[in-house]
């Protein structure tokens, strides 16, 4: 009988959340969904130095909103809890001590400055620094002086510097290490805490985590980690490590671009769906064509086989074709509840009705945060050249601008009913009888009321928008700078 798949998201409350680790959560969750198993989430805060305040919340806050709701977890218990790790501190302690017992640890006693000296000495020779096992050598009654007169320690792991240790990774394939190239890792540290390297193999053993998915950077850790399962005589998991996300093929995502975490796009105005959309498909395919997909169909589709041995490049452009796609899919209520704080940024007060803005926006909405440039003209018309009006395929320029206008301004004024029906049927019989071509008159009509060549809608919805009054006052300001 197969034994129930239990995945583990494991993150560091240091910040906002990485697209890779978001990426690597996804993973996580797809695989416990589709294999039938459960998802958990476990916070990893051992590194109190690196802990951020509010960070916690902004994990559940970002795993909630993309729709991956966790079965076990700090927030809603389970039967492996506690699930986070400082809460677990006095776990870790006896199994190290169980190590040093059967000889796969010891004690170290060395300073910060005796190892930084043998580190600075190692570089100087050009060798890469390894802790040399000064400490395994102790006896035990020099160790107890030590313990007893409260001298610090840390354990370390006693790994073999003979041999080699090898592993099965389900994307990589089998991987193999010299035994001579591991270095002897902390376990328990100075203040008593576990390192992440210790801690993770005891939690993800005592809650029962069958696949241990991750990113690329522990690759060459997992020697070591089953180093220490073998120890205790602990199953070994399924490993499957994940490429690195990437800006392109040589610059990883970073902080300083504001392209590194699922909040910058958020707060930019891409939609979590699309998101998660297409973040998915940065290292894995479905093997097929298809490229949209809800939740569900991801559950459906995902397989760990198909994740890619490369990395994966997050495409910005990419990312901005599934927004576009996304929003025009909304429900047109839906999109003005989201679009409507744009508006507010370059309208707010300007009376300009929004239900129809929105009507004339959301085909052309490709992120939100270009919303308020688009729209900006409404509420204050933008300073523009006067050869905005010169254009081939209206056959016009200055000249037949102005007179194009200068005839349209009465008529503006004199519409019985402002309703965009009423403009269009009146402004089209005018243009024809006064032997004008449509483009020729309406062409100018846009740039006077806008100041821009492209808008979202045409004069006629543009000036109902603006209104009667503020569309004839940018009328005659733009007759005046034609005279």
């Amino acid at each position: 009988m197969n034994k129930e798949v239990r995945t583990r998201f494991a993150p560091s409350p240091t910040g906002f959340m990485h697209l890779g680790g978001l990426r690597t959560a996804l993973y996580n969750y797809l695989y416990a969904k589709k294999m039938g198993g459960k998802f958990i989430l476990r916070i990893e805060d051992t590194d109190q130095e690196r802990f951020v305040e509010g960070a916690t919340e902004v994990i559940y806050d970002t795993l909630k909103g993309c729709g991956m709701n966790w079965d076990e977890g700090p927030d809603v218990g389970g039967p492996c809890g506690p699930y986070i790790q400082s809460e677990r501190k006095d776990l870790y302690l006896p199994y190290a001590k169980q190590l040093v017992e059967s000889g796969h640890a010891y004690y170290c006693f060395c300073t910060k400055e005796e190892l930084d000296e043998r580190r600075a000495a190692c570089e100087a020779k050009g060798e890469v620094f390894k802790y040399d096992k000064h400490c395994l050598h102790l006896t035990k009654e020099e160790i107890q002086q030590k313990l007893d007169a409260g001298v610090p320690y840390v354990i370390r792991q006693n790994a073999p510097t003979e041999g080699e240790t090898s592993y099965h990774d389900v994307v990589f394939g089998d991987m193999t290490f010299p035994n001579d190239t591991l270095d002897d890792m902390v376990l328990i540290k100075q203040d008593g805490m576990p390192t992440y390297n210790f801690a993770n193999v005891i939690d993800d053993h005592l809650m029962g985590i069958t696949h241990v998915m991750r990113g690329l950077e522990y690759l060459s850790s997992t020697p070591k980690y089953n180093l220490l399962y073998e120890a205790f005589g602990w199953d070994v998991p399924e490993y499957v490590h994940l490429t690195t996300v990437m800006r392109d093929a040589t610059h990883k995502l970073s902080k300083r671009d504001g392209d590194a975490y699922y909040s910058d796009y958020i707060e930019k105005g891409y939609l979590t769906e699309a998101l998660i959309n297409y973040l998915v498909l940065v290292g894995w395919n479905p093997g097929d064509d298809r490229e949209f997909f809800t939740m569900d169909e991801l559950v459906e589709a995902f397989s760990i086989e198909r994740l890619s041995k490369s990395p994966g490049i997050f495409d910005v452009d990419k990312l901005t074709w599934f927004n576009t796609e996304y929003i025009r899919q909304l429900p047109a209520e839906k999109y003005l509840e989201l679009v409507t704080p744009w508006f507010d940024k370059v309208l707010a007060g300007k009376n300009i009705d929004y239900a129809r803005l929105a009507q004339l926006m959301q085909t052309r909405t490709e992120v939100f945060n270009r919303v308020p440039d688009m729209v900006r003209f409404l509420g204050e018309l933008p300073a523009y050249e006067i050869d905005l009006f010169t254009n081939k395929k209206s056959k016009t320029n200055p000249e037949v601008s102005k007179a194009a206008l200068e005839m349209l301004r009465p008529v503006i004024a004199n519409i019985p009913e402002w309703t965009e029906v009423c403009i269009h049927d009146v402004l089209m019989a005018a243009i024809a009888e006064a032997g004008m071509k449509n483009a020729t008159a309406l062409w100018p009509l846009r740039i006077a009321i806008s100041g821009q060549a492209s808008t979202p809608g045409g004069a006629i919805e543009i000036a109902w928008l603006l209104g009667r009054e503020e569309t004839l006052r940018r009328m005659d300001d733009a007759i005046s700078r034609l005279s």
